[in-house]
This record gives structure tokens, sequence and C-alpha cells, in this order.
């Protein structure tokens, strides 16, 4: 029985990977040109007129968070639309016939969302070595920080395609849920500078966390409990992999 799951999952994850790769100009280039805009224009531009943010310029200190914003919106879209083309292609019934297990389904999709959220999270990290020297600060950190979150959102990513019934469902959670959640969630900004209020706000966006975590591991610098961010990311992913396997094995948005 494993064997057979085995193979079913390398299957899936080199038929992503190739995927992935066949076309390259959609799912590897434009991200690595928006986030290299942003290094730009809030980097080098905007960043002049802020000055620096504590002990750091304000381009050291928002690249991580715009590395972790591509690979969050990287690993998301890319199982949301790989999952959901084969729900609408209708060759997902292969695998459904098939002896191959929910669970190995879930991984295979979700590392794929993986592979193309830190290759175009590596791109991005090159790419921002154009616009100033990234810092090192806790090696670990950022490793764990990239590979949880990738997982995360690529579980997210399974999530949604499961509930979309036309491709405009697929875009409802990057576009109205997603994308501000990542703005809102300390990329360009310290929410300690925030009012009282909006920094309770802030709290609850669960990219802070992610955001912050990865921006420790460069500078060293923090506006939420490690420990907690720890166990939340963990948590959460947790709990995303065991709901997306449960609606597998009923059929839901699958089968109906």
């Amino acid at each position: 029985m494993w064997k057979r799951n085995f193979t079913a999952l390398q299957t899936i994850v080199r038929r992503e990977w190739i995927r992935i790769i066949r076309i390259w100009v959609q799912t590897l280039i434009p991200p690595v040109i928006t986030m290299a805009l942003y290094f730009l224009i809030f980097g080098e531009l905007v960043g002049r007129q802020i000055g620096k943010v504590g002990e750091f310029t304000y381009i050291e200190f928002i690249v991580p968070g715009l590395i972790m914003m591509s690979v969050i919106t990287n690993s998301y879209n890319n199982v949301v639309s790989s999952f959901f083309s084969s729900k609408f292609q209708r060759n997902i019934e292969e695998l459904l016939v098939s002896p191959t297990s929910p669970y190995t389904i879930v991984i295979g999709y979700t590392f794929g969302g993986v592979v193309r959220g830190l290759f175009v999270g590596a791109l991005v990290t090159l790419t921002s070595l154009f616009f100033t020297n990234l810092r090192f600060h806790n090696p670990l950190v950022i490793v764990f920080t990239v590979i949880m979150t990738s997982i995360l959102f690529s579980l997210g990513g399974f999530f949604n395609a499961l509930f979309a019934k036309k491709f405009d469902d697929v875009t409802i959670i990057p576009t109205f849920i997603l994308t501000p959640l990542t703005y809102l969630g300390g990329v360009f900004y310290s929410v300690k500078n925030l009012p009282v209020f909006w920094q309770t706000v802030s709290y609850c966006n669960p990219i802070l966390y992610m955001v912050n975590l990865f921006r420790y591991g460069f500078i060293g610098v923090t506006d939420v409990n490690l420990y907690f961010s720890f166990g939340f990311i963990i948590l959460l992913s947790a709990l995303l992999f065991f709901i997306n396997v449960r609606l597998m094995k009923i059929g839901y948005g699958i089968r109906n």
C-alpha cells in the first residue's frame, strides 16, 4: 500500500514541477518583476524619504516581508489553480478511481505549492541583493518559517480549490482576503508604530506572525512572540491538513 501511495506522490509532485517549469514565464518571472518594482519604488525611492526603521534602513526592514509575500501568494496560487484545473477538466477522476489515498493527494499538491513558493522566494531573494545587502541573524528561523508558511498557504489553496465551483471562485479569496491581510501584515511597517486599537486588530492577522518570524531570521527584530508564532503556524497547518483530508474523503467539491 505504501509503495503505491509513494509512487502516486512522486507522480503528482513530478507533474506539478513540470507544470511550473513548462509555463515558467507565467509562474516564475512575473513575481520576480513585481518584487523588483517593490524594491525599487518602496525600498529605494520611498525608503530614502523615510530614513531608518530603528537601526536598519527601510529597505533592509521591508525585504524579508516582500520575500514572504511572494512565497505566500505563489504557494497559494499554484495549488488553487492546479487542483481546480484538474477538477474543471475532470482529470481528477483518474486520481479518485485509483488506489491513491486522500492523504497522498493532499500532500502531493501541497508539495507542488511548496516547490513553487520556495523557488520564487529564492529568486526574489537573489533579486533583492541588487538593492541591499542581506543580513542573516538566524538561518534556522528563516528556513523553518519559509517552509512552514509555504506549506500553510499551499494547504489554504487546496481548501479554496475544493470549494471553488467556477474560475471566479479561485480569485475571490486571494483578491479580497489574502492580499489585504498580506499588506496589513507588517510588511511595510512595524505594528508598534500603530495606535493601540490598530495594534490589537493587527495581532488578529495570522500573516503578521509569519512576516515577523521571517524578519527576525534576517535582522533579529520582531513585533510578536517567537514561540507563539512557531506554535501558531504549526497548529494552523495541521488543522488545515486534516480538514482537507476529511473533505477529500467525503468527496466534497469533487464528487457532486
